[in-house]
């Protein structure tokens, strides 16, 4: 039997009911209902705290902005593209002269503008006047540096070779060019910059003021012929059919074939880029151009000679206002492989060419490259393996 506790409980007052809280010392004591209304007029401020808040929270929730709806993507109602009337141009050449861009458009208007030289037709796609060009790839490497990412992406290869110095007969190395007169087609043009990197590393200084050890005057490649044929230039590094327009008929000479300059002999000389707001708002149309051209270039890459140089002669005639003589074109096409690989290997030298040169600047140019839409192109037409920009560590 268990002793009972020395501590026994306190009594209960009379009128006190268990659970009810106990006035302890320190406490005004107060009428049990009055407690009881304390009690109630508290749960019922909490609960009332509670709904004014989740209606504040409604009412905020509401009154915030919503997100800006982005826009659908859509085809466009006109494409704008440009490119040049010169072999290196032949995929856009057939593409528009055989109307494969036009039909893989569809209800998507083709409109066309011909340039001569690079820095004109970014100055074109930066206005809004085009929407797309084929361009060589340092006009296009400037744009992107310039713009820090904003302006252009290459979506595809188009050409690679087809680039010479060709000077004087009596010129017969680079000591021999200390003070005479060469062309290019224009300022950052990507054979002026070539010719300005190759100068450099020759040991001639070069200014983009035409001043230097060597004076280089950009001119347009029609007037560069005309200019050498009346001796008033030494050479120029140009693009086909320019260059064998100088050899073929006005006796220059080929001092330097820039293959020679490359590893395997490739390097890029035309690339397809867009305009980037362009390409973000209508993605099928950039697909749809980007169908029309690999089927121009499997048309190159397919098509007897004889047929490819008629087709691209009347082309030129068309865009650029004068055929050529047959042999003009068969050295040209001897120089050029048309490809949708942009080799993006070489776009670190190229970059670095246009720093030498004084006509850009030293940047990151990752993010240059959106293949994304050519190796669907590719995938849906099983037309060839994907193409990728890892030289640049991009996928």
């Amino acid at each position: 039997m268990s002793s009972p506790s020395n501590n026994p409980a306190p009594r209960q007052k009379p009128g006190q009911s268990p659970g009810t809280t106990r006035i302890v010392a320190g406490e005004s004591a107060k009428p049990k209902r009055k407690r009881a209304l304390e009690i109630s007029l508290a749960a019922g401020l909490a609960l009332l705290i509670g709904a004014g808040a989740a209606v504040a929270s409604t009412v905020s929730r509401t009154n915030e902005a919503a997100p800006a709806a982005v826009p659908a993507a859509t085809p466009a109602a006109e494409l704008k593209l440009g490119y040049f009337g010169n072999i290196n141009h032949a995929p856009a050449l057939i593409g528009v002269s055989q109307g494969l861009i036009a039909k893989s458009l569809g209800e998507t208007k083709l409109s066309t503008q011909v340039f001569s030289a690079g820095p004109a037709a970014i100055e074109a796609l930066n206005a809004g006047a085009i929407d797309a060009t084929y361009i060589g790839p340092n006009p296009a490497i400037n744009s992107y540096v310039k713009s820090k990412g904003e302006s252009v992406s290459i979506i595809a290869g188009a050409a690679s070779g087809g680039a010479q110095l060709v000077v004087k007969p009596g010129i017969t190395s680079a000591a021999d060019l200390a003070g005479r007169k060469l062309a290019t087609p224009q300022l950052g043009a990507t054979q002026d910059v070539a010719l300005r990197a190759w100068l450099g590393r020759q040991g001639h200084r070069t200014k983009t003021d035409g001043s230097g050890d060597v004076a280089i005057n950009p001119t347009e490649n029609a007037q560069t012929l005309k200019l050498f044929q009346d001796g008033k230039l030494d050479g120029a590094w140009l693009p086909e059919p320019w260059a064998s327009r100088l050899v073929l008929q006005a006796g220059a000479k080929v001092l330097v074939d820039e293959r020679d300059l490359w590893d395997k002999g490739e390097f890029i000389t035309t690339v397809l880029i867009v305009n980037k707001k362009f390409a973000a708002a209508h993605p099928d149309t950039v697909k749809a151009l980007l169908k029309g051209h690999v089927e121009s270039v499997g048309w190159l890459n397919a098509a007897p000679a004889a047929e490819k140089s008629t087709v691209l002669n009347a082309a030129l005639q068309e865009s650029a206002g004068a055929a050529l003589p047959a042999d003009v074109i068969d050295r040209s096409l001897k120089n050029i492989v048309y490809t949708v690989d942009p080799l993006a290997g070489t776009y670190r030298k190229l970059l670095q060419d246009g720093v030498d040169a004084g006509t850009t600047t030293q940047a990151d140019i990752n993010g240059l490259f959106d293949l994304t839409a050519l190796n669907s192109v590719l995938g849906e037409g099983a037309t060839g393996p994907k193409v990728s920009a890892q030289g640049l560590g991009q996928d």
